[in-house]
């Protein structure tokens, strides 16, 4: 089977409930926390930006321009995602499900849009997609560890 060299696909389980992984995702608070400082809102048509360092080999401002394009609570998020500093460069989307599976929840990102004939955007693919798997989705792993850490610790002794 030949790759699909527009798309990068993630599929991850996360031992929580969807409203856990769905706040995560779309609180712009713990947004900024496990991925990139944001202005988010969960409210299609609703413009943002994500905010990280440049990456000068793609071309890569560092400043990502994204607009809410579908939402549905604990189910789909998709929105635009483009970099501020290049215009004529990257035109994608990123879209995130979530599904329950037995106790947690089944999490599919999809990045779409990815030009094949474009050697800038494949590197982008290759670093996302990289990015996505190993630092993305395992920093969310992690922030929702730490959120029942520090449940854990705000709770009562009589209550544990």
């Amino acid at each position: 089977m030949t790759e699909d060299r527009t798309v990068v696909h993630v599929d991850e389980f996360l031992p929580y409930p969807p409203a856990r992984v769905w706040r995560a995702l779309v609180d712009p608070d713990m947004l900024s926390a496990w991925f990139m400082p944001t202005d988010f809102a969960p409210r299609v048509g609703h413009r943002f930006t994500f905010r990280t360092q440049p990456i000068p080999a793609t071309r890569f401002s560092g400043t990502v321009q994204c607009e809410v394009l579908d939402v549905r609570p604990e189910v789909l998020l998709c929105y635009t995602w483009a970099d501020a500093g290049n215009p004529d460069g990257l035109a994608s989307t990123v879209t995130w499900t979530l599904h329950p599976e037995g106790r947690g929840t089944r999490l599919f990102l999809e990045h779409r849009g990815f030009d094949p004939d474009d050697p800038i955007q494949q590197l982008s693919r290759t670093i996302m997609s990289g990015g996505w798997r190993s630092h993305v989705v395992r920093r969310l792993a992690e922030f929702l560890v730490e959120q029942d850490q520090d449940q854990d610790q705000e709770s009562p002794a009589s209550l544990r």
